[in-house]
């Protein structure tokens, strides 16, 4: 059983990745820092780059857009800290299969924004398949957390807050985040709600 499992929600901007890192470093020395994120256009290279900046140097990374629970299986190695940023872009990884073309997978990266009108790119995900993708995800992730004395920290969007999403991408990609964020929570030691750059704990 993981010695604390720690899960940080929080909206765009609301400074959930930077409260993860001071966390982290408050916590223990040696950190895996994991990346789901991927460069797929320059507005979002731009963003990884920024996160790389103000990430300790001595923290070991790796960047793993899916099979995160598995691949860490064989990668932890001596860490103490595990810490995910972030389950939002692992659940839009996994929606917008890798194997689709770079076309549709660049719109992972406007998955929050969802503009509307990709019909065409809509019709070529399979929706079934995506659900099944994110729940195995899921259930892999808890049972790498489960079997790790680390301490595993994740951070995740809490995209449920606002409007309705227009369009069908949109109202998947929510409820599946929706629902991950559900049962990483269930699973939490700790939960932490970010509100304008301030924690609220709600769990733990």
């Amino acid at each position: 059983m993981s010695k604390s499992f720690i899960l940080i929600l929080g909206g765009a901007r609301s400074g959930k990745s930077r409260f993860a890192q001071q966390m982290a470093k408050g916590l223990r020395e040696k950190v895996l820092f994991v990346a789901t994120g991927q460069p797929l256009d320059e507005e979002m290279a731009s963003r990884i780059e920024e996160h790389k900046r103000i990430r300790p140097k001595n923290w070991r990374t790796l960047e793993i857009d899916v099979k995160v629970g598995q691949t860490l299986e064989g990668q932890i190695g001596g860490a103490e800290v595990v810490l995910l940023d972030c389950l939002s872009l692992l659940v839009s990884n996994l929606i917008l299969n890798p194997s689709l073309p770079l076309s549709l997978r660049a719109e992972r990266s406007n998955l929050l924004a969802l503009r509307a009108g990709s019909v065409e790119n809509l019709a070529k995900i399979d929706f079934a398949e995506a659900e099944k993708r994110v729940m195995d995800e899921i259930d892999e992730l808890i049972e790498c957390i489960d079997k790790h004395k680390d301490i595993f920290i994740v951070v995740s969007n809490e995209v449920g807050l606002g409007l309705v999403p227009e369009n069908k991408l949109g109202r998947v990609y929510r409820d599946l985040l929706g629902r991950a964020n559900q049962l990483l929570a269930q699973r939490a030691n700790e939960v932490y709600l970010m509100v304008s750059g301030i924690p609220v704990k709600i769990k733990g």
